[in-house]
C-alpha cells in the first residue's frame, strides 16, 4: 500500500511517498471497518474516535520511501528517533571488544521500522524475551524483550538491538541468520515505543551526541577511521 504525501516532511527529510507495512494491515483495516460501521449506524459524531485511530495506524505503520547513499566507511542510523545516550563499554555478545553503543528512543509518533547501518551479512541472531520497562529508561536494555542482529561485513562488525518498551508487545523480524542486507535496507519493526541500540567497535568515529534527531537510513551517526 504506497500513500501519497507530496510536501510532507517526516524527520527532515523531504518525502514523495510511503508505504504501509504488512503488519499495519490488521489495525488499519479492522478500525476502518468500525470506523463505516459507527459512521452508518450511529452517526458521525461517535465516528471521530475511531476514524482518528485509523488514521494514527496508517500514520504508525508507515514506511517512508527513501534513498540511502550507500558508503562503507558509513554508519547510518538503524532507527528514526532522538538519541538517548552515547556510552562506551565492553561488548561481550558479539564483538566481544571495547565499544560505544549509540541508544534510540522511538516515541509512539516515529517510524518504527529498522533499517541495516551497513551493508553485511546477519552472522549473529537473537531473541530474549522480557518484561516492559518504559523505553526511555536505561533498565530497558537488560529487562525488556529484545531482539538482537549482528553484522559483518569483511572484518567490520556491529551489533544492533531492538528493545520492546511499555508499549511495544511484539518486536517483528524480516530476516533470518546469514541473510544479506544493504546499507538502509528494512529488516523490521518494533510495534508502539521502543528503543534501538547500535554498538560498534570503539575505533569507529561517532558523529551523534545525546539528543540529537535522527532517521533510519539518512542520518550518518558513525565513522569508520582509515
Amino acid at each position: 500500500m504506497i500513500w501519497a504525501a507530496k510536501g510532507q516532511k517526516d524527520d527532515n527529510m523531504n518525502l514523495t511517498k510511503f508505504k504501509i507495512v504488512r503488519e499495519g494491515y490488521p489495525f488499519v483495516g479492522i478500525s476502518l471497518v468500525i470506523t463505516v460501521f459507527t459512521f452508518n449506524y450511529l452517526g458521525a459524531y461517535y465516528g471521530v474516535i475511531p476514524g482518528l485511530l485509523t488514521c494514527y495506524f496508517a500514520y504508525f505503520f508507515r514506511n517512508p520511501v527513501r534513498e540511502t547513499s550507500l558508503d562503507e566507511n558509513l554508519l547510518y542510523s538503524p532507527a528514526d528517533g532522538r538519541v538517548m545516550a552515547v556510552e562506551e563499554l565492553f561488548d561481550d555478545e558479539y564483538l566481544n571488544a571495547e565499544a560505544v553503543k549509540v541508544t534510540i528512543f522511538l516515541s509512539v509518533f516515529n517510524v518504527h521500522v529498522n533499517r541495516s547501518p551497513i551493508c553485511g551479512e546477519i552472522k549473529y541472531q537473537r531473541y530474549t524475551c522480557g518484561g516492559f520497562v518504559p523505553a526511555y529508561k536505561k533498565a530497558a536494555s537488560f529487562e525488556n524483550e529484545r531482539h538482537a542482529i549482528g553484522l559483518e561485513n569483511n572484518d567490520r562488525r556491529i551489533l544492533v538491538i531492538q528493545i520492546a518498551g511499555i508499549l511495544a508487545r511484539r518486536i517483528v523480524s524480516w530476516v533470518t541468520l546469514g541473510r544479506q542486507l544493504r546499507q538502509g535496507e528494512c529488516y523490521g519493526m518494533i510495534k508502539f515505543g521502543s528503543s534501538t541500540e547500535i554498538i560498534v567497535p570503539k575505533p569507529v568515529e561517532i558523529l551523534v551526541k545525546k539528543g540529537d534527531k535522527v532517521a533510519g537510513g539518512v542520518t550518518v551517526i558513525g565513522r569508520y577511521k582509515d
